[in-house]
């Protein structure tokens, strides 16, 4: 991220994982029940409406924080999410999809509840337990840490201009805990605040580094119905 003047972060809008979340949420169910890979889930009619919004933001960024470069993870949901939201700017910045920024891998406990993890996986559910969230890695799947080492790779390749990152929650979260240099303990209890669909988080250069502007911000949401509930 050498001499990036604005670093712009947003969650892909709502999709049809998210609302099998929320459904199984609470419930007995040891499954969310989403039939795709996690690749392949696409976004809801929510969340179409979200990534219109979002784009609209955008095009009412003054020209001095438009984005000059699009980073977007290869999931269906993150790229249907950015061409809806660019389809409303008046601009057009370079486009790249980098697998740097697809969603953490859960391995074994890929679309299972936390009861169905419990239930299936109790050993593991235990080792999680003992090590802590921000280094528990599940058996073929991926740790908060391990996104950390992917996306200081990827940010150590950007250098001046303006980019907007189109991604996934977690994404989001452990990009703050890079930009910002925070603790696994603070970033533990920030990762506690669900990050919005289609939120907005943006950094501005200041006095030689990346300073916090917005986070997980829903404004732009707000007086539209695009919420999900």
């Amino acid at each position: 991220m050498n001499a990036l003047e604005w670093l712009i972060m947003t969650r892909h809008g709502e999709s049809t994982g998210n609302v099998a979340f929320r459904e199984t949420d609470g419930t007995d169910a040891e499954e969310h029940g989403i039939s795709e890979r996690d690749a392949d889930i696409p976004l809801s009619d929510t969340g179409r409406a979200q990534a219109v919004r979002f784009g609209r933001r955008l095009a009412a960024l003054p020209e001095d924080e438009r984005p000059t470069l699009v980073l977007v993870s290869p999931y269906l949901r993150t790229r249907d999410t950015a061409r809806i939201a660019l389809e409303q700017v008046p601009y057009s910045p370079r486009v790249r999809v980098d697998e740097r920024l697809r969603d953490r891998d859960q391995g074994v406990m890929e679309g299972l509840t936390p009861v169905g993890v419990r239930r299936r996986f109790p050993e593991e559910a235990e080792r999680k337990r003992r090590v802590g969230k921000f280094y528990y890695r599940a058996p073929g799947g991926e740790s908060w840490a391990d996104l950390a080492l992917r996306l200081r790779s990827l940010y150590q390749e950007l250098s001046g201009g303006r980019a907007l990152v189109v991604t996934h929650d977690a994404i989001v979260v452990m990009t703050r805990y890079i930009v910002e240099e925070l603790t696994e303990q603070e970033i533990m209890e920030v990762e506690k605040e669900p990050i919005g669909n289609c939120s907005v988080t943006r950094w501005r250069r200041s006095e030689g580094r990346l300073r916090p502007v917005d986070y997980n911000d829903l404004s732009h949401l707000s007086d539209t119905g695009a919420l999900a509930p």
